[in-house]
């Protein structure tokens, strides 16, 4: 597809969500018999105590296969957040002012799913 014809396997296609302290990497990949399937990415960062950071990484492989249940359940799943609770967020981590640190997983864990709401996994 490229006119660079010597292009990475791993370039294939790319796109970035930002999400805060969180950023989710949406990677094409090939097989070895070159099909493709989808990485999902979510890295996380964490500032250490000298002010340095340091980020913890997630990875999630989906294949042709999956897809359309993938896609129909996390569909599902956000139809049903926004449904049950509207579009706002309601959690004070959210607001800009807040300054407390939640590290522990657990605080967080449920914090990012409606912003998925918008992907289609059929146009991929």
């Amino acid at each position: 597809m490229s006119e660079n014809g010597m292009m990475e396997k791993d370039e294939i296609f790319s796109k970035v969500l930002r999400a805060g302290r969180r950023t989710y990497f949406f990677d094409v990949r090939a097989t070895k018999a070159d099909d493709y399937y989808l990485t999902i990415t979510e890295s996380k960062k964490f500032t250490n105590a000298d002010g340095s950071f340091h980020y913890k990484k997630h990875k999630i492989y989906l294949y042709k296969e999956d897809f359309e249940g993938f896609s129909e359940i996390l569909n599902e799943m956000t139809n049903y957040i926004v449904g049950e609770k509207g579009e706002e967020v309601i959690s004070e981590r959210h607001q800009k002012d807040f300054k407390k640190e939640y590290d522990d997983e657990e605080a967080e864990v449920s914090t990012s799913a409606e912003k998925f709401t918008d992907i289609s996994f059929e146009d991929i």
